[in-house]
């Protein structure tokens, strides 16, 4: 959050006081409020969430085994093949 960022929701949580005082600790250590510190922290936080639930992360073996499926994939199998047909219909009668 930049200094110039009007504030305009409040958000209230209870602390134990251990918790609030690591917070104070760390906020002072880098020289911050503690309003600020916690924001910037839940801040970052939220944004690492959303990312990490927008990356698929794969070992060496498992993108090796991707590359190969989608680089020759598989023949359909018999229930897919009707599944296409039955779709197929379905949509030809609608038209």
């Amino acid at each position: 959050m930049t200094e110039n960022t009007p504030r305009s929701t409040r958000l209230e949580a209870r602390l134990s006081p251990e918790t609030l005082a690591t917070v104070k600790r760390a906020a002072e250590i880098e020289g911050r409020s503690v309003s600020d510190f916690v924001v910037d922290a839940a801040q970052k936080a939220a944004q690492r969430t959303i990312a990490e639930t927008q990356i698929i992360r794969l070992s060496v073996a498992d993108q090796r085994r991707l590359a190969e499926a989608l680089a020759s994939p598989p023949k359909p199998a018999a229930a897919l093949r009707r599944a296409r047909a039955a779709h197929r219909r379905l949509i030809a009668a609608t038209k």
